[in-house]
């Protein structure tokens, strides 16, 4: 699943308007990498769940650098990311938008949440 992912839906999904992206950076290479979640903004506070936990590579990148940018609308916001793996993920996908909590669910062995406070200005 997570070649699929990577090699496929991740590719196809990038170029989605509409699509959110949280843009971490590589902890080796330095770059910007962005990958489509689902979550959901909550004054400035953006939420999602990993599906494969610390074994995501954002996830990596985030333990190695919280700095993160996440496009909701079209619109990038800056903000630093927290790992909460005492958060009741499966609660929390609950209150995430529908199709992307499913397959999270579906897919997923290591549910994660991740916090990002968004920066303000």
């Amino acid at each position: 699943m997570t070649t699929v992912q990577r090699r496929i839906a991740n590719p196809l999904a990038r170029r989605v308007p509409g699509q959110v992206l949280l843009e971490t950076t590589g902890r080796k290479s330095g770059l910007p990498r962005r990958t489509p979640v689902g979550g959901r903004r909550v004054g400035e506070v953006f939420w999602l769940v990993s599906e494969f936990g610390e074994k995501s590579q954002y996830v990596r990148n985030i333990k190695a650098d919280p700095r993160v940018r996440v496009r909701i609308r079209g619109k990038w916001y800056a903000g630093t990311a927290y790992l909460m793996p005492e958060d009741d993920a499966r609660a929390r996908l609950r209150a995430l938008p529908r199709f992307n909590s499913a397959a999270v669910r579906a897919f997923g062995d290591a549910l994660l949440t991740v916090r990002v406070e968004l920066d303000r200005g």
